[in-house]
């Protein structure tokens, strides 16, 4: 299609058809032949040429055409000889007649794809009507709506407008669209119809506004879901925000208020439809943003120990810029407590006149009053989190200032100090909840058996480093260990409860000695080590106890760490430094959104439970995790801005996208797009990208958007977002600039879709199964421990592993295989199968009839007479689906009982397993390797279990989706309806027949 050429309409749509263009003929020995389409001038054929057939052969009916598809979704494309050859994006297939035989074919671009498939579809839905699409005797909703703009413009009726109001109007009407580019537009369709001047006319105006408010990909978006030509209903709409959005419970009444909301005609609001202006307004809209608005709020369990939460920390708030040059500016604080942050470092000095000084590094210029920092905490603490806030305190003064500082601690925060010693029958830190309003002190304490009023300390860690960044001397360090000694006043050591700064030794010594209230903070080399050398240790340190890693002190230019290096140990408190932008600050930033920006987020279940197994530097599935599969579709950019300080000249853009996942090991991964030459406006880039996902919980996905300059690709936006935040269907993605600030009107559009997701907290998203190909069946297994009272325990484990893995990989062979014969991918949902079945059914000239059964707890589908034999296919398909969710379903208990049951025998030895390891004879390396296996054993059951139960509820949503799609597509039978009473009394009755079952069984049982 040439790149001048704008499809903005159906008429636009049939006029390129019928020119025709060259596509490739895919048929079903994976050859591939070159031919010229073309639409009859008529409307009623579909031709092909050069051919050896006559051409009286080389056609098809239009009224023959079953349905259109997009992508590789036939046997013959998606056969192994052709599917890497070409983009899913570039192929389609249309099938027809009675047998529903397909022509496969396969386009230069993506755009020529959309424009064949909606034309297609357009014709197949109103082929039987007598619809004047060239030229239309009335106009549309949208045209009649900005000719009412017009007309309102032209105050003094003389039937034109100037050019400044005309462009001033189509800007407003679409912020973010260049003045320089409509007035291009004005000039360019006046000189095509030999008009010159400043006047503007009425169809000047609306003809512009057309061309240069469509955007093609969605005007093709409303025609596939439009059942009255160019506008939605309301059944249109919710069938939309329904099956494709993915929202639960929508009713006619909730795409009404959308149409209110969002339609800017008064006639298409008081007719209920959306043209496509307002669709267009509604997918802008923060309803279609791809962040999940449910976590805008707190919406995490908030009651677990705090060493269970992921914490938002800076390091050296203070400063502006890096630790050589940067001064210390108040600001820095205020803006890094309004950003979420919980762990803020304050590094204090002696001062003139007896006060204390704040300043980091060499910006002893820019010192900061220390009473004036503690004014700023106080009064910005709780701002924008209610959770505790953890003041992470490096006192280098003198015994005098210390008390100083103690007063003014005790005056300023007041009752927001906690000093409540711990609790030592508890073993685990209180939760976020019950420290609400609180700041905790992160700092050194005198041992107790110090009872003077000052006593010796050690200063390693980061306040030593601090030290020998200014020259202080390093006389008293002992025994070369890097730790120096300190003076320290018992005022300012009561003053630290829950978090007590201590020296970490090792591993082994921590497990055996550290108390849950003792903090240590780790350098990021030294953490780094420990992640790669002690990966599993690692993380089984941070279930009990706080760690906080900080950056080495060779970043001067206070560059940041990845914070994803350490959050996969389980390291709760990583200090970033806020002042430094870039792809480490993003990932920051973008994580903690996902929890309403309160600071904290819940880590992996994985990570916290005590007998659990994880690796730090796991590169492949976890055991007991289901991985997911994220698909995306990256279809288009809006109004990309020119890079700042951009060393090109003008304003072209020509941008790319890089897709990125950052997690585990195992989850890294990006993709890159095609660079869309010399187009910033609305560069359509129609490519689609897979992602497997082993740890949900952990991976962040980020867009970030690039112009493709010879002299340097030049950075133009992002967004980063938790992959537990993302909504599926139609989204927009707002960008962000380099330093965080939105770009004003400047987003991306895609499509997203999880499939195999495990859920966790999103009850209303889709519960899609789906495998990712068809290859040996793989069963999760326990590991030998050598101990042979517990591997026998496990051994017998292996039955109902295997059983569990069958029960879910049948189902999930069976929907796939389903979903497959109509024409869908993986990642469709069941509703959007039932539609496809309906639109069979609709679109066949003969008199065919499926019905869904809804009066039995699995519906069943049937044929009423002889039915073609795709068809059948699909309803054995659709048989072996319900029957495979019915085995699942009623043996899932049994099956999952079985597995929590060994679980917890296996948890029995937890306390005694050292002993009784040692016991037989392991030791060293031998019994550190059994404990590993034990407790991968214990994960695995533990996994296995909830996949199985989550499982059940997936098979459970699919049959309440086929209830409610064989509904609202009239397949129900006899008329029958399902409400949600109806729906109630059917789970009601499913569990009475579960509890006869059962009961039957405990009496077989009983009598063997």
């Amino acid at each position: 299609m040439p790149s001048d050429r704008k499809i903005n309409s159906t008429a636009a749509c049939m006029a390129f058809m019928m020119e025709g263009c060259e596509m490739k003929k895919v048929r079903s020995n994976s050859r591939m032949y070159n031919r010229y389409f073309l639409l009859d001038p008529d409307m009623r054929w579909l031709r092909w040429e050069p051919s050896k057939k006559d051409s009286e052969k080389a056609k098809l009916e239009i009224k023959s055409i079953k349905e259109v598809r997009l992508g590789k979704k036939t046997p013959v494309l998606r056969s192994n000889g052709l599917s890497d050859q070409f983009p899913d994006e570039c192929a389609f297939s249309i099938i027809y007649g009675d047998n529903y035989e397909s022509l496969d074919l396969v386009a230069s671009t993506p755009d020529v794809v959309s424009t064949w498939v909606m034309g297609l579809r357009y014709l197949v839905s109103y082929g039987r009507h007598p619809v004047d699409i060239a030229e239309p005797s009335q106009p549309s909703l949208r045209t009649s709506w900005i000719g009412s703009v017009f007309e309102l413009a032209d105050m003094d009726k003389e039937g034109h407008i100037d050019l400044f109001k005309a462009t001033q109007i189509i800007k407003g009407l679409n912020p973010g669209m260049k003045e320089s580019r409509i007035e291009l537009k004005f000039k360019e369709l006046q000189k095509a119809k030999d008009q010159y001047g400043e006047a503007i006319n009425m169809d000047t105006f609306v003809e512009a506004y057309c061309e240069l408010c469509t955007r093609p990909e969605i005007f093709f978006l409303l025609v596939q879901f439009s059942s009255n030509k160019e506008y939605l209903d309301s059944k249109d709409l919710m069938l939309f925000v329904e099956v494709e959005q993915g929202v639960e419970g929508v009713t006619e009444e909730m795409c009404r208020d959308i149409v209110h909301k969002f339609e800017p005609s008064a006639k298409g609001r008081a007719r209920g439809y959306l043209s496509l202006g307002g669709f267009t307004h509604y997918l802008l809209s923060s309803e279609c943003h791809i962040f999940d608005p449910q976590h805008k709020r707190v919406c995490q369990d908030m009651s677990q120990p705090l060493s269970h939460y992921y914490i938002n920390s800076s390091h050296n708030a203070s400063l502006l810029e890096d630790h050589f040059w940067g001064s210390s500016d108040i600001s820095s604080y205020i803006r890094a407590l309004k950003m979420g942050c919980r762990s803020i470092e304050v590094i204090v000095w002696d001062g003139p006149d007896n006060e204390p000084v704040v300043y980091v590094g060499s910006s002893v210029a820019s010192q900061l009053a220390f009473s004036k920092v503690l004014d700023i905490i106080n009064q910005y603490a709780f701002e924008s989190s209610e959770y505790p806030l953890i003041l992470c305190l490096v006192a280098h003064c003198c015994i005098l200032q210390q008390r100083v500082m103690a007063q003014h601690m005790k005056k300023i925060l007041g009752e927001k100090l906690y000093v409540s010693p711990p609790n030592k029958e508890e073993i685990y830190l209180p939760s976020p909840e019950k420290l609400k309003g609180k700041i905790l002190l992160k700092g050194k304490k005198l041992p107790p058996t110090c009872a003077d009023a000052e006593g010796d300390v050690t200063d390693e860690e980061e306040g030593l480093e601090m030290s020998r960044r200014v020259g202080s001397d390093e006389k008293d360090q002992l025994n070369g260990l890097g730790y120096r000694r300190l003076r320290l006043c018992r005022e300012l050591s009561d003053l630290v409860s829950l978090c007590k700064s201590v020296q970490f030794r090792d591993f082994e010594i921590s497990k055996r000695d550290q108390k849950f209230w003792e903090v240590c903070s780790f350098n990021e080399v030294d953490a780094n080590r420990f992640a790669n050398e002690f990966p599993e240790e690692f993380v089984c340190y941070n279930k009990r106890l706080l760690s906080r890693v900080y950056p080495t002190p060779m970043r001067i230019d206070a560059s940041n760490m990845n914070p994803q290096d350490f959050w996969k140990c389980g390291c709760q408190i990583v200090a970033m430094n806020y002042q430094t932008p870039g792809l480490m600050m993003d990932l920051n930033l973008g994580w903690f959104r996902q929890n309403g920006n309160c600071g904290y987020v819940l880590r992996p279940a994985i990570m916290r439970e005590e007998v659990s197994y994880f690796s730090a530097n796991a590169r492949d599935s976890l055991p007991g995790v289901s991985a997911q599969l994220l698909h995306i579709k990256v279809i288009s950019g809006q109004n990309l801005p020119k890079p700042r300080g951009s060393a090109a000249k003008g304003d072209v853009v020509e941008p790319y996208i890089y897709v990125e996942i950052h997690g585990i090991p195992a989850d890294c991964a990006e993709q890159r797009t095609k660079t869309v030459s010399q187009n910033g406006d609305n560069p359509i880039f129609d490519e689609s990208f897979e992602f497997q996902i082993n740890l949900p919980e952990l991976a962040v996905l980020r867009f970030v958007v690039l112009d493709d300059d010879y002299i340097g690709d030049e950075f133009i936006g992002q967004y980063t977002i938790p992959f537990e935040c993302l909504q599926p269907g139609y989204r927009h993605v707002p960008l962000q600039s380099l330093t965080g600030e939105f770009l004003q009107n400047t987003t991306l559009f895609v499509h997203i879709a999880i499939t195999n997701r495990r859920g966790g907290g999103k009850g209303n998203k889709r519960g899609l199964s789906v495998r990712k190909g068809r290859k040996a069946r793989e069963y999760t297994t326990t590991k030998t421990t050598g101990i042979k009272i517990v591997d026998e325990l496990f051994r017998a484990s292996t039955h109902p592993l295997r059983e569990a893995t069958d029960l879910r990989e049948n189902v999930q062979n069976a929907m796939v295989s389903f979903k497959e014969l109509c024409g869908l991918t993986p990642a469709a949902n069941m509703k959007q199968c039932i539609l496809t079945v309906s639109t069979w059914l609709m679109n066949s000239e003969r008199s065919l009839r499926v019905t869904v059964d809804l009066s039995e707890t699995y519906p069943t589908m049937e044929a009423q007479g002889p039915v073609p034999e795709l068809l059948r296919k699909v309803l054995n398909a659709y048989d072996m689906m319900i029957q495979t969710s019915r085995t699942l379903i009623e043996s899932a208990d049994v099956v999952y009982s079985k597995l929590t049951q060994a679980q917890r025998a296996g948890l029995d030895f937890h306390e005694d397993l050292h002993r009784i390891g040692a016991k037989e004879g392991l030791k060293g390396r031998k019994l550190q390797k059994a404990m590993e296996s034990y407790a991968w054993n214990i994960t695995v059951l533990k996994g296995q279990a909830d996949l199985l139960k989550h499982a059940k509820s997936e098979a459970l949503d699919t049959l309440r989706q086929i209830h409610c799609a064989a509904q609202s597509c009239g397949l129900s039978k006899n008329g029958a309806t399902l409400d949600e009473k109806s729906m109630e009394e059917v789970k009601e009755r499913f569990k009475e027949m579960m509890v006869v079952r059962r009961t039957r069984r405990a009496r077989t049982e009983t009598q063997v």
